[in-house]
């Protein structure tokens, strides 16, 4: 018998991992996110630019499986790599985005390097120059919002 039936007799059965846990909440993380909201409120109610800006996930460049679908002639499926080796990789991509709060846009950067603060200044530069400053030609503060991962540590 093998184990797979075992377990399934047993009562098991596969699963993938589920984030479920968090860890201990900080006493005083409501009174952050209010303080974050009412900036937010604040920026907006003097037509003032509010991004929220993030690293996506890091993606091999290559001929490399990934967990999307495309549109190919039927029977025709494009062909891959059995393994995902990185250093058969021409690089990673890697998605900066910035969303734009009031303006409900976004815009995405993607390098090919590293997820460094200087792609993020970069990045949000490429923005202001493309879409920011078109759209608050009288801006004279913006304010970001972001996590502490990645670029934006």
């Amino acid at each position: 018998m093998s184990v797979g039936k075992k377990l399934h007799e047993l009562g098991y059965s596969l699963h993938a991992l589920r984030k479920n846990l968090e860890g201990a909440e900080h006493p005083d993380r409501n009174a952050q996110f209010e303080y974050i909201s009412a900036m937010v409120e604040n920026f907006q109610a003097r037509k003032q630019p509010v991004i929220s800006v993030d690293t996506k996930k890091k993606e091999l460049v290559g001929p490399f499986r990934n967990a999307g679908r495309e549109w190919q002639p039927k029977g025709r499926p494009e062909e891959v790599n059995v393994h995902d080796f990185p250093e058969e990789a021409l690089g990673k991509a890697i998605p900066y985005g910035i969303f734009d709060m009031s303006r409900n846009e976004a815009w995405v950067s993607v390098g090919r390097d590293h997820d460094t603060p200087a792609f993020a200044v970069a990045s949000i530069g490429q923005w202001w120059k493309t879409m920011g400053q078109p759209a608050y030609p009288r801006a004279t503060e913006l304010l970001i919002t972001a996590d502490a991962g990645g670029s934006n540590g």
